[in-house]
C-alpha cells in the first residue's frame, strides 16, 4: 500500500487505491473517494502482553499507554477509529 502512494506521489501513477490512514500522511496526493465502510471488513491493530514475554510489566505499561485518551486522540487524528 505504501508503495502504490509513493507512486501516486511521484506522479509515475494517476491513481491509486490505498487505506485512508496512509493517504492521510500524505501532502502530495488528493483523496478523490473512499469505499464505503460496508464494501470490506475493517482492519483492526491489536495489541497484547505476551505472557511469556520477559518484559511483562514494561509491555503492560506499554500497551496501557497506547489506550490513553493523548494517544487515542492522536490516532484518531490520522483517520484510525477507536473499537467499542
Amino acid at each position: 500500500v505504501r508503495q502504490v502512494l509513493t507512486w501516486v506521489e511521484s506522479g509515475e501513477v494517476d491513481c491509486g487505491v490505498v487505506y485512508m490512514t496512509d493517504a492521510k500522511l500524505s501532502k502530495k496526493v488528493k483523496v478523490v473517494c473512499g469505499a464505503p465502510k460496508e464494501a470490506a471488513y475493517p482492519v483492526i491493530y491489536p495489541v497484547a502482553v505476551l505472557k511469556d514475554s520477559r518484559h511483562q510489566k514494561e509491555a503492560q505499561k506499554f500497551a496501557d499507554y497506547l489506550k490513553t485518551d493523548e494517544i487515542l486522540k492522536l490516532f484518531e487524528s490520522y483517520g484510525f477509529q477507536r473499537i467499542k
